[in-house]
């Protein structure tokens, strides 16, 4: 490795895609969703990976036999992911893909296949669900940073998200360096042919 972690978000800071605060606490709010993941997963996703958070930190830092997806739409996201990747040495396990998730959800080799999906400030929860729930594998979860003075069940309605294959979201806080918010969705049966809608139109159109 030529670049710790640290010095791979102090990059993306640099480049604008990592907001304010100390990089050991941006460090710290994504090791958090390693903490609601009982069990390792094969295959991981992050949806608008761009920033680094959570996948890169993910990434190098827990689950090591794990292959992992960054997706992102952003050219200069995607480009700074291949070389943060390259210098943390993970590029033998992780794949990186420019596009919009609505795309890479029809693609075959990415629905259906993942254990997990992390987010975080990828959209609101109904995007985020219609572009997470294809990507999924019956029984994988969604896990999803969450602001901390919202109520999870307000923002992740039961009769919004059984819609896509979810349960009903269970809210998690996970206290370290820093208190984390998430939402962690089960996929109960797999998301409908439907979805995800064209690009933009979960955006536009949302269902809940």
């Amino acid at each position: 490795m030529t670049l710790s972690l640290a010095d791979a978000l102090v990059t993306s800071r640099q480049l604008g895609f990592l907001g304010p605060g100390p990089v050991e606490a941006h460090i710290s709010h994504a090791m958090a969703f390693a903490a609601v993941v009982l069990e390792p997963p094969a295959r991981a996703l992050d949806l608008g990976a761009g920033g680094g958070l959570p996948g890169l930190v993910l990434a190098a830092s827990v689950w090591p036999d794990t292959r992992w997806t960054f997706v992102d739409a952003q050219t200069k996201r995607t480009a700074f992911l291949a070389d943060a990747c390259e210098d943390l040495g993970l590029g033998d396990r992780v794949d990186i893909v420019n596009e919009r998730a609505e795309e890479t959800a029809r693609h075959d080799g990415h629905r259906g296949s993942y254990d997990l999906v992390v987010a975080r400030s990828f959209g609101s929860p109904a995007v985020t669900a219609e572009c997470a729930a294809p990507l999924l594998r019956v029984g994988g979860l969604l896990v999803v940073s969450e602001p901390p003075t919202t109520t999870v069940a307000d923002r992740w309605p039961s009769s919004g998200t059984g819609e896509f294959g979810f349960s009903a979201a269970v809210g998690h806080v996970v206290h370290g360096e820093t208190t984390t918010h998430l939402a962690v969705l089960v996929l109960e049966r797999p998301a409908p042919e439907r979805y995800p809608r064209r690009v933009g139109i979960p955006a536009k159109r949302p269902r809940f």
